[in-house]
């Protein structure tokens, strides 16, 4: 095995792998196995041209990563290629680079402060009621096209999901989610350059503070970790941003499996594996963030062989660990009820809204497949394609035929 030459920084490497190539490449796992081949579990690779970063793809240098924010700093502007203004502002990579007041880009002290309310309103949510809201989205999306008897369920379903949760959840009225709704499901970039949708937040907590009501931005405006209203809006702002995107990503994959995989279809005849064990299977291996990007060497240091200098940018590929045969095996039946993955990422930045997430990843699934009667995926899943992106894999559409109802669910 070789390693990259101790003379040469990252910046002055060239032709390597760029990061764009393994995340649409049809099979990103024989990417990663010629990368660990040639590199090791760390390897260099070309994020933009002439803007390269180090890609870890083993588990536990991916835990040693996560758990060291002391060494690998949150903060873009630690990042060389960032505050030289090498990256054109154009770019799908700059979006994510705008350091927000929220625990996303923060470390030590300041992360706890941030992370405290978010965590705390996850952790207190009302079950029953969240079911129940899940429930009534799922069904009220169902029903706008139930008695056509086929849909896309990506575009028409999964995708918008965990999007009206989180609104509902933050408090914004059902009128306003629909307007925000078609801003979301353009995308990330979207989600951070419209402005729309942050006039409409802003309102939305200037209100609970004056008039505070039982959602998540009400407990936000009263907890005292949050100094000032810049930090409300961007604690909102995470939630949104942490948890719509990845989750319809789940909920679409998980459904995939269900429809197409006899593994799980069986499970609607009796069969032995269901909902629960394809939203892991999903988690191990097809993991709706694949790549993370946002650790950035606040000092020179060696990682697997590797040496990492100060500025490198750091990105952690949870589909590569997750496939590390240091923690798995080849047997699907010998995983189940394994929940090692790293898919909800580790130490102090991992999800704090994994229970929440599971449950409308788990109640989206069941929903559809209880909802609509004789319900088949209508091309073959070899045709079923991955939307190109830096950092998610997720499908393209999943085209659905089903019995039309001949009344709305609800």
């Amino acid at each position: 095995m070789t390693t990259s030459p101790q003379q040469r920084t990252l910046a002055e490497m060239t032709g390597l792998t760029p990061l764009s190539h393994i995340v649409n490449s049809q099979n990103p796992q024989a990417v990663y196995s010629e990368l660990r081949a040639r590199w090791g579990q760390v390897a260099p690779v070309e994020l933009l041209p002439q803007v390269n970063g180090w890609l870890v793809m083993g588990h536990s240098e991916i835990c040693q990563v996560a758990r060291n924010e002391r060494l690998f700093s949150h903060d873009p502007r630690s990042w060389r290629e960032y505050t030289s203004g090498v990256i054109p502002p154009d770019a799908p990579l700059a979006a994510l680079l705008s350091p927000l007041e929220n625990a996303v880009y923060a470390d030590g002290e300041k992360h706890r402060r941030l992370r405290a309310p978010v965590e705390e309103g996850f952790d207190d949510l009302d079950e029953h009621r969240l079911r129940r809201t899940v429930e009534q989205i799922c069904m009220g999306l169902l029903d706008e096209f139930s008695m056509r008897g086929h849909a896309d369920l990506v575009s028409e379903y999964s995708a918008a999901i965990p999007m009206l949760v989180i609104l509902s959840l933050l408090g914004v009225s059902t009128e306003d989610q629909e307007k925000l709704r078609a801003t979301l499901l353009a995308g990330i970039e979207s989600y951070f350059a419209d402005d729309s949708m942050q006039r409409l937040l802003v309102a939305l907590l200037q209100d609970r503070r004056a008039r505070p009501q039982d959602d998540l931005t009400s407990k936000f405006v009263r907890h005292p970790s949050l100094r000032s209203d810049d930090e409300v809006l961007h604690a909102m702002m995470m939630v949104i941003g942490m948890g719509y995107e990845v989750t319809g990503i789940w909920i679409a994959m998980a459904l995939r499996l269900m429809l197409t995989d006899r593994r799980f279809t069986a499970r609607m005849r009796g069969g032995r594996l269901g909902i629960d064990e394809a939203l892991d299977e999903v988690l191990w291996r097809d993991p709706p963030v694949a790549n993370l990007m946002g650790r950035y060497a606040a000092a020179d240091c060696e990682l697997a062989g590797q040496p990492i200098r100060r500025g490198d940018a750091v990105i952690l590929s949870f589909a590569a660990g997750n496939a590390d045969y240091r923690v798995r095996t080849n047997d699907p039946w010998l995983e189940i009820g394994n929940r090692a993955y790293l898919s909800f990422s580790a130490g102090s930045h991992a999800c704090p809204a994994q229970r929440a997430g599971r449950l409308i990843a788990r109640i989206a699934v069941e929903t559809a497949l209880y909802a609509l009667d004789d319900v088949t995926v209508a091309v073959p899943v070899e045709e079923l394609t991955f939307t190109p992106a830096l950092w998610n894999r997720h499908l393209t559409s999943l085209p659905v035929r089903f019995t039309p109802s001949a009344t709305a669910h609800r």
